[in-house]
């Protein structure tokens, strides 16, 4: 590493440092100079990371920097300059975002420099080549936020929920110490890439007659697990919207991504451990599941933004299940921004929706509720059919067929398609439903954008694998880690395949014969189901009935100890 690549690296968590000392302090007279001050320092911190990744770019793909300063030690690899990339790039345009939103706020300087602060942190954090630096980091983004969550001092419900994130962000930090303590002891360093060369070595060495290798990656699950907000662990996310709106689209679009980086920085280590592959796909698959499901019934649109994130963010833990690690980075980076510019704009939204109490003019909702089609048709019931199934099976398997021919020759890829034709399925499905005036016209506009978003994803995908994992026999063993018996791999996907046939079979066929009414038994299901969602399964308040026994336990305690 030449020493303009050292001073680029060593400056990249500095500047923002820098930024939270100096514009509170330039800015006394006028706090708007603190504003000023914090984004151009965060525009420099955009720019270092991009000098980074140029840097990256013009040595061998699989050589790892290391820089060595004292205790700190700092890695400059494809994965840490992808995610200053990320965090800065997201950290400039919140920044830009709360100049004005925030500027009615008191403590309007100090908000800037814990923004500040929290960018420094994570900076540190996806950089952090040795085990000390990332436990520490890891553990202050917790305190950041706490603080973040709680700038408005005088809302009781935001402190109450930041410290309720603070707690669960605390049950996240103990695994992660002792995943370090564990792989510190068993292999007799603290430096990540001579960790996990030392594991591939010999990654049989036990612990007090536990394996190392499988208990760290169970522990550094169970860390991802509640900084994504993975379920039980969600309850704390939905409820930090009482935070300032920056705060929010920094925590979904960045802060809630660790777990994904987390994992992906331990991905050596998870080959290793085939059986912890397999309770993080269920983790994940469960927390997707329950946070669409949950999005759906809010009646709050930044909670139901959280609910959204609650589900990508299983996605994305799914996918590292599946083996496609570097598929979650791609996702969490395509969801960071996406989920950004949505938070930002969810302030202006509730805006206009307490200016009119009606719906605010909008010309999509004018095309499609007031200039309704004359007639109205839709696709034969069996044609329909036909779209569903094969349409989007076709698709995926050619567009992958294009970039990898194996592809499909690995159990995780195999479940990724899978999930692609079923969400893809349900489109044309959903889309049939919709009665229109040409229902082809309809049918092959859907087609095209399948086909552009399925090949562009699919491209970027495969080629973002290569930069990000360069090493083929990494990640040939990662997808293998994944892997469970063919024979009971062939026999899930099959069942599963003529479930979900003959549901759509079923459905189209009961809907072309307008059985589609719900009969009053059907419709009392609906309701509990809908009155079980909206309640969010009742998890929050378990949460909070535990919390009220316990503190009236220590009460007792207390009372009983005044005796003692």
């Amino acid at each position: 590493m030449n020493d303009w690549v050292a001073f680029c690296l060593m400056a990249l968590p500095a500047l923002p440092v820098l930024s939270a000392v100096v514009a509170p302090l330039l800015s006394r007279p006028a706090e708007h100079r603190a504003a000023r001050i914090s984004t151009g320092f965060m525009g420099l911190t955009l720019l270092l990371a991009l000098a980074l990744w140029v840097a990256v770019l013009q040595v061998p793909a699989e050589q790892v920097q290391v820089l060595r300063a004292g205790p700190l030690a700092l890695i400059l690899d494809n994965l840490a300059v992808v995610m200053a990339i990320l965090v800065s790039g997201i950290s400039l345009i919140v920044h830009l975002y709360a100049v004005h939103y925030m500027a009615d706020e008191r403590g309007y300087a100090r908000f800037f420099a814990l923004l500040d602060l929290m960018t420094a942190n994570i900076l540190l954090l996806v950089c952090a080549s040795d085990l000390l630096t990332l436990v520490v980091s890891w553990f202050l983004v917790g305190v950041l936020l706490y603080f973040l969550l709680g700038h408005d001092t005088t809302r009781v419900a935001s402190g109450r929920y930041a410290f309720w994130t603070f707690i669960t962000y605390r049950a996240g930090d103990l695994p992660l110490l002792g995943a370090a303590l564990v792989l510190g002891h068993a292999y007799g360093t603290m430096q990540l890439p001579e960790l996990f060369a030392r594991i591939a070595a010999n990654p049989d060495v036990t612990v007090g007659g536990w394996p190392a290798a499988s208990t760290a990656a169970m522990l550094v699950a169970l860390a991802a697990f509640a900084r994504s907000a993975q379920f039980p662990l969600h309850s704390w996310l939905p409820y930090t919207m009482e935070g300032p709106t920056p705060v929010s689209a920094l925590m979904h679009a960045g802060i809630v991504n660790a777990g994904g980086f987390l994992l992906n920085r331990f991905a050596p280590l998870f080959v290793h451990a085939s059986d912890v592959l397999h309770i993080v796909f269920a983790v994940g698959l469960l927390t997707a599941l329950i946070g669409s499901v949950l999005m759906l019934t809010q009646n709050d649109i930044k909670k139901s933004l959280g609910y959204s994130t609650m589900g990508q963010m299983g996605f994305m833990v799914m996918e590292c299940g599946l083996g496609a690690f570097s598929l979650a980075v791609y996702h969490l980076i395509a969801h960071g921004l996406f989920k950004a510019t949505l938070f930002l704009g969810s302030g202006g939204v509730i805006s206009d929706a307490r200016r009119n109490d009606g719906v605010p003019p909008d010309d999509i909702y004018t095309s499609v509720v007031e200039r309704k089609p004359l007639r109205l048709v839709r696709l034969p019931w069996l044609v329909a059919l036909a779209v569903t199934v094969l349409v989007p099976a076709f698709v995926l398997g050619f567009s992958h067929l294009l970039v990898a021919a194996d592809f499909v020759h690995k159990q995780g890829a195999v479940i990724l398609l899978f999930f692609g034709w079923i969400t893809g399925a349900q489109v044309f499905f959903s889309i049939h439903r919709l009665s229109t005036e040409n229902p082809w016209r309809l049918m092959g506009m859907i087609f095209l954008s399948f086909v552009i978003i399925v090949v562009g994803y699919t491209v970027i995908g495969h080629l973002f694998e290569r930069f990000l994992y360069p090493d083929a026999t990494l990640v040939n063993a990662m997808y293998a880690a994944a892997g469970i018996d063919l024979i009971a791999f062939d026999i899930i996907v099959v069942v599963l395949t003529l479930i979900l046939v003959a549901a759509w079979f079923v459905t189209l066929y009961a809907d072309s014969l307008n059985m589609g009414g719900r009969s009053g038994a059907r419709n009392t299901i609906y309701l509990n189901l809908y009155a079980l969602f909206s309640r969010e399964f009742y998890v929050a308040d378990v949460f909070a009935r535990l919390g009220r026994m316990l503190q009236d336990g220590s009460k007792r305690v207390n009372v009983w100890l005044r005796w003692v």
